[in-house]
């Protein structure tokens, strides 16, 4: 049998997965009647920044220790922090 990894660290009381089920439960229940459009493009630019913006500050502006904890490649991180001025 196979153990599933949770999707938290040791420091986190719930999975980042369950807080995002319930901000996506209550957005969805605030709209009432409204059809929703472009919800995946709206929850990026709603997280996208202070993922990097907290990771920016964990790492001290280290771009490239940055990205190696994003899993992203130095200069996407560096155009993602360009699309949101944070650079």
């Amino acid at each position: 049998m196979v153990k599933k990894k949770k999707s938290f660290d040791s420091y986190s009381k719930k999975p980042l997965k369950e807080e995002v089920g319930k901000a996506m439960r209550r957005y969805y229940k605030q709209l009432e009647n409204s059809k929703p459009v472009g919800v995946y493009e709206l929850v990026l630019k709603e997280i996208e920044p202070p993922l990097l913006i907290s990771t920016m500050q964990y790492t001290k502006n280290n771009q490239s220790e940055a990205a190696k904890i994003l899993g992203l490649n130095r200069t996407t991180l560096r155009t993602k922090l360009k699309k949101y001025n944070l650079i």
